[in-house]
């Protein structure tokens, strides 16, 4: 079998893996996908019971809808909301029954290394000519397999950030992980017996640990024992809570907008510049030592949740030459653009194969993977990337550089910001990006999006620039009550 004949390789099936399939399927080259999981999906189906921000027109790949067109599939309503499960369901679970892809598709396949037929990572002639090997296993037998090219998109959730504040498990960590969840545990339903009536603590910044901390406060409408204590590594709360009304991905925004109110409301107690050190066990629960505001803390919690992001796992390509930005762990081209050190916008510049490029020739980390650390990723990026990936692999070298990409704006970034005075984003008609959560929305008379809630209450405006002013406006009990 000549290189060209042989399959290009998918590491892992879901959104963005089966998009990739359906694009080689489009272009007349035969894909091989390798799943872990025993569904397509399986990730997706782990945070099954939460609802997406983006609707269904983002989330179905354009070749992928053209396979399932061909079938009595029924396209979902463009405008819902569909859920992790319902994406599986009423998208993925089709798509990969359709003959055109079943046949190629290996359910049950942990990829356990990639290198080049006869090539270690150090060796260099004849490399480029030489095919992909994938060792993977499945059913207990260690299989090995050719390809002519490969698409990692086996995504990050499989490798959760642990509490620590340096990148590493606190001490304890490990020994309490029966008591720990990591991610979007279903809190409010299939385990609601784990958290109902407890002390939970939730660690992170990020739209999980917000979905998590809202699902416990529907647990504590049912269960007023339930006491929700979140914690944030940094100090301030705005940039969790920004985007709100200059959301254009509604379910987003209002995300936001509903943890502002329970703040408000003292349904949550807000732990601020947070730094866990070490756990110890403690009766039917732990004890969490920790910094906080700048003082030592020592907190009981019976549960913890924590929703501090995902890092790729590069074990398996140890032997191929993948280049990574240092700091992102994503290609040195698109790093700068999704960096969460540099901003946080939902939009990124359109990107293909140039920004994903590797020194492997043929190699492409796509999806969140391509991400790295960065916790910006939305499936609508990765179904560009494939688009242009494989158009690259198919020699169509003009289409591979046409990279088109409309992302809806959060309504917040994380960029740096002139000096504030008291008066509410500086002096007179001044308006400053970033102020007190992001700028204002359009329609509203206001210099940012706090001053906005404020003469939405029938305050006069927020003050901001006074840090007690800010407090008192995001509602934020302080963290050392809670000490």
């Amino acid at each position: 079998m000549t290189p060209t004949e042989l399959p290009v390789a998918i590491v892992g099936a879901g959104p963005v893996g089966l998009a990739a399939a359906a694009h080689l399927v489009q272009r007349g080259i035969a894909p091989l996908i390798l799943e872990q999981g025993a569904s397509v999906g399986a990730a997706l189906l782990e945070w099954g019971h939460v609802r997406v921000f983006s609707p269904w027109r983002y989330n179905i790949d354009a070749a992928a809808r053209a396979l399932l067109e061909r079938s009595e599939w029924t396209a979902p309503d463009p405008d819902r909301l569909p859920t992790g499960g319902e994406i599986v369901r009423d998208y993925l679970a089709p798509l990969a029954t359709r003959p055109e892809i079943a046949p190629h598709l290996k359910l049950g396949a942990t990829v356990m290394a990639i290198t080049r037929q006869g090539h270690d990572k150090a060796s260099s002639e004849g490399r480029d000519g030489a095919p992909f090997v994938i060792r993977y296993e499945r059913q207990g037998r260690v299989h090995r397999v050719l390809a002519r090219a490969v698409i990692d998109a086996s995504g990050t959730w499989s490798r959760p950030n642990p509490i620590g504040i340096d990148g590493l498990p606190v001490e304890g960590e490990r020994e309490a992980a029966g008591l720990i969840a990591y991610g979007i545990p279903d809190v409010a339903g299939a385990e609601r017996d784990s958290y109902a009536g407890k002390r939970v603590l939730v660690i992170g910044g990020g739209h999980s640990a917000i979905n998590v901390a809202l699902a416990l406060m529907e647990l504590q409408a049912d269960t007023p024992g339930t006491e929700i204590h979140w914690a944030l590594r940094r100090s301030g709360v705005e940039r969790l809570l920004g985007g709100g009304l200059n959301d254009q991905l509604p379910e987003r925004g209002a995300l936001g907008l509903a943890a502002r109110q329970a703040m408000q409301d003292g349904r949550l107690a807000m732990l601020t510049s947070f730094a866990a050190e070490r756990i110890e066990p403690a009766a039917g629960g732990v004890v969490v030592h920790a910094t906080l505001a700048g003082a030592p803390a020592r907190l009981e919690f019976d549960r913890i949740v924590v929703a501090t992001g995902f890092r790729p796992d590069l074990s398996f390509l140890s032997e191929l030459r993948v280049a990574l930005d240092p700091v992102v762990e994503a290609p040195p081209a698109l790093a700068p653009l999704i960096d969460p050190n540099l901003h946080s916008c939902g939009t990124v510049p359109p990107h293909g194969i140039e920004e994903l490029r590797h020194p492997e020739p043929g190699f492409t980390i796509v999806g969140a993977k391509s991400y790295g650390r960065a916790p910006t990723f939305l499936m609508a990026t990765g179904y560009e990337q494939v688009r242009s990936v494989v158009a690259g692999l198919a020699g169509d070298h003009a289409a591979a550089r046409a990279v088109h990409l409309v992302l809806p704006e959060t309504g917040v970034c994380n960029t740096p910001s002139p000096p504030q005075t008291n008066a509410c984003c500086g002096d007179g008609d001044a308006k400053v990006d970033g102020c007190c959560g992001g700028p204002a929305p359009t329609e509203a008379d206001s210099c940012c999006l706090q001053d906005a809630f404020a003469k939405a209450e029938g305050r006069s405006g927020c003050g901001c620039g006074s840090a007690a002013s800010e407090t008192a406006a995001a509602g934020v009990r302080r963290a050392d009550a809670f000490a």
